[in-house]
């Protein structure tokens, strides 16, 4: 008897204690590498409230005897980055919204309707994601200086309304995963394509759409290149031009640089802690069953 108690509570044991074993294992292996993605964090936000004699002092000084706060607020009014921060809103929303359209409709295509020439068509749109971005860019700085769009938000926002390989990659493997007869079943009961999509198909993609938005959304905050090679007028720049300015010829205001660094990566990173479920859900159903 006492023999079965012992076995008894042995197993119970290892139950209980396999899952905190495999979490603290997990938290080992996962906090050095968080730690080491927020040293430059963390010294941005230290040096953002520094004064100029701090910041170049050897050894480093990580915290300061006073934290000047005032330096978020001289940055932000020196800047202007109210306006940099709206124009990178409209930029960035308009960036998602051409990407979903085009690039759901174009994965719909792909995925569901058979056509000739699909899979070489598909091969050759996944094939411009070899494509460096300057191998176009003379070509399309000329055409859209051709069309007046040199120093407009068109050049970056237009070309995302034709597709993106990437999301129309992540998608059409979604669609896949949903079963035809859902399909069929509309379609017997009088739906058309397009109310196949948007009626049975979208509402099932929410994980997929989401990780596309993101990626999008994230993508066009934080460009830098696009914006400088096609604005000129300082009242259309993004955040990131703006924290340019800080740049001169003869000095840096590092330490509005990094207030402002910072201000701007609080929306990326609060748009990824708000969806992350999603994200994590949209990128594990895509890359396994895709």
């Amino acid at each position: 008897m006492s023999s079965f108690l012992d076995s008894a509570l042995n197993i119970n044991t290892r139950r209980v204690w396999h899952p905190v074993f495999r979490q603290v294992g997990l938290l080992v292996l996962v906090l050095p590498g968080a730690s080491l993605f927020l040293i430059p964090w963390l010294w941005m936000l230290s040096t953002a409230g520094k004064e100029t004699a701090l910041i170049w002092k050897t050894p480093p000084v990580w915290i300061p005897p006073v934290y000047h706060w005032e330096n978020f607020i001289k940055a932000w009014l020196q800047g202007d980055f109210a306006v940099y921060y709206l124009n990178t809103f409209y930029i960035s929303g308009m960036n998602v919204i051409g990407i979903l359209f085009s690039s759901v409709l174009a994965a719909y295509a792909f995925a569901r309707i058979r056509f000739p020439g699909r899979d070489i068509l598909f091969v050759v749109v996944l094939s411009t994601m070899m494509l460096p971005r300057q191998v176009t860019l003379i070509p399309l700085y000329m055409i859209f200086s051709e069309l007046g769009w040199i120093n407009t938000f068109k050049p970056l926002i237009v070309p995302l309304f034709f597709g993106d390989a990437f999301s129309i990659f992540l998608l059409r493997q979604f669609f896949l995963t949903i079963s035809r007869e859902l399909d069929d079943a509309a379609l017997i009961d009088g739906c058309r394509r397009l109310g196949v999509l948007f009626r049975i198909l979208l509402p099932l993609t929410s994980p997929a759409l989401a990780v596309v938005a993101i990626f999008n959304f994230t993508w066009a905050w934080n460009e830098f290149f696009t914006p400088l090679i096609y604005l000129d007028s300082p009242k259309l720049f993004p955040i990131t031009l703006g924290l340019h300015r800080f740049i001169g010829r003869a000095q840096i205001d590092i330490q509005f640089l990094m207030a402002m660094t910072i201000v701007s990566t609080l929306i990326p990173i609060g748009i990824f802690f708000l969806t992350q479920r999603y994200f994590i859900q949209g990128i594990v159903i895509t890359g396994i069953k895709g």
